[in-house]
């Protein structure tokens, strides 16, 4: 079970890097200063994403951005709390 975990806790955190890639490609689109800062200032990529970024997909690209990040990082550390209570001589 913890490799199903971990492994779909790969994909959703590739789907999440491919939709805050496209946020980036357009805050670069946008301006250079806001492409910069959307790669360098985390805040300010929450901030652009929510406010300035238009797309006709947008709810379903932030919806992969943050879930697919969030989700991902929570099945991969339940991946490893999995197989590290597997690991012989351990207690659990």
């Amino acid at each position: 079970m913890a490799i199903v975990f971990g492994l779909l806790g790969i994909v959703l955190g590739l789907v999440g890097l491919v939709c805050g890639i496209i946020i980036l490609i357009d805050a670069f689109k946008n301006e250079i200063w806001k492409g910069l800062l959307c790669l360098f200032c985390w805040p300010y990529t929450l901030y652009y994403a929510f406010v300035e970024f238009e797309n006709d997909k947008k709810p379903l690209i932030l919806a992969g951005w943050l879930g697919g990040a969030i989700i991902g990082i929570g099945l991969r550390v339940a991946a490893m709390g999995m197989s590290i209570g597997s690991i012989p001589g351990t207690t659990h």
